[in-house]
């Protein structure tokens, strides 16, 4: 029962019309490991700058994340993105990007980490996150990309996406990925490379799974009040992999349930700003948002049968 994930570690500025927030502990992997940790043990591996203090610490701490393999840069500071949302808080305005230590953040895995049974590799360079996963004696792995890598750098992001087992991205970047509109031919496609599935997340109109045999779909958990999307798509792949990660076998009945518990984890994560609320999450919240995720999906199968027409 162990996963390894590797990403960044950030601060964020966010401001959406229901407020805002100078200074937020952010990063993918700080978003998938504190969701991950809800299901089992979690290593992260990242690097940050002298800035990062004791009240971050502490936020890995208090969720028993291993972070012997976040390293520390004392001259640097860490990696520090601005960002804006509108009403339509499906589109993020990138208004400063400072990289910082994580311009030449080069992963430094474990001996411990490379053994974990999962991987996931959040967002970075490609070259990284294949470096990473050829090192690493897992047994599933699964990665995340964008649609910068994708512009600049298409032929890198498919040579890893061969030596993973599962794709977990958007919509849109699926679509770019693979040269297809449609979905479900672009899922096809990326399969056809190699990883044995792809989770395909629609945010606010839920998720979808692809497997060779199958395909499966849930929607979003529904919500009345959304404040911040920031690191939705993190903390979904941090319940998708968190939950494989509890299981003995990973199979596609597992996989099916990871969907559930991932969109679980993010219709928390975007409640409140940054990781407010997922920082003091508990297991009974999470598993009453799992059993109404079955109530309201739930249908009886009663064949139609059309009535005879009267002489």
């Amino acid at each position: 029962m162990s996963l390894t994930v590797v990403g960044s570690v950030a601060f964020d500025a966010l401001e959406t019309p229901f407020g805002k927030r100078d200074r937020l502990l952010g990063g993918a992997a700080t978003h998938f490991s504190l969701s991950a940790s809800n299901f089992t043990d979690v290593r992260c591996i990242g690097v940050v700058g002298n800035d990062f203090g004791d009240g971050e610490w502490a936020v890995f701490n208090r969720h028993n994340i291993n972070t012997d393999d976040i390293e520390v840069v004392a001259d640097g500071k860490t990696f520090f993105w601005r960002g804006k949302y509108e009403y339509d808080l499906n589109t993020a305005h990138t208004l400063d990007t400072q990289l910082n230590v994580f311009e030449n953040f080069q992963p430094k895995p474990s001996e411990e980490s490379k053994n974990s049974r999962l991987l996931f590799l959040a967002n970075i360079l490609p070259m990284l996150q294949k470096e990473v996963r050829e090192s690493s004696n897992a047994e599933f792995v699964a990665m995340d990309t964008m649609n910068f890598w994708i512009d600049s750098m298409k032929d890198a992001v498919i040579e890893t996406v061969k030596v993973v087992d599962c794709v977990i991205i958007n919509d849109a970047e699926a679509r770019q990925l693979a040269d297809e509109p449609n979905i479900h031919k672009a899922a096809r496609k990326i399969m056809s490379w190699g990883p044995k599935a792809i989770a395909i997340k629609r945010g606010e109109y839920g998720a979808a799974l692809f497997t060779k045999e199958n395909y499966f779909a849930i929607p979003a958990y529904p919500l009345e009040s959304v404040f911040d999307p920031t690191g939705a798509g993190d903390t979904f792949a941090g319940g998708f992999m968190g939950y494989l990660a509890s299981q003995e076998k990973i199979d596609e009945s597992a996989m099916r349930r990871a969907m559930i518990y991932g969109s679980v984890m993010a219709s928390f994560n975007v409640e409140e700003f940054g990781t407010e609320r997922v920082d003091r999450l508990t297991h009974d919240e999470i598993n009453q948002r799992f059993s109404d995720f079955k109530q309201f999906t739930h249908f009886e199968e009663i064949p139609f049968e059309r009535a005879s027409s009267a002489a």
